[in-house]
């Protein structure tokens, strides 16, 4: 799967954000130049994000899984 990267110019928005496109669903990445200045402060904090995110996802939807389990049997009436 292809990620697009774009650089935005707003002082909305927060210096990262991960979305989606809305037509392929394909994740999307903006990077903030607004906060050029705070992003090349953080630049080797924000590369280690890459290593604990995958875990994090991980932890987030297991634990949607198990609250998705437990309804499910609630359902049936096994607890």
């Amino acid at each position: 799967m292809e990620i697009e990267f774009r650089v935005i110019e707003d002082d909305t928005l927060p210096p990262i954000m991960i979305t989606m496109d809305s037509v392929t669903e394909r994740p999307r990445v903006l990077l903030n130049q607004h906060h050029r200045i705070w992003v090349s402060l953080n630049r080797g904090i924000i590369g280690g994000i890459c290593e604990a995110l995958p875990e994090k996802i991980n932890d987030m939807l297991n634990g949607y899984l198990k609250e998705q389990r437990a309804y499910e049997k609630m359902d049936r009436g096994e607890e």
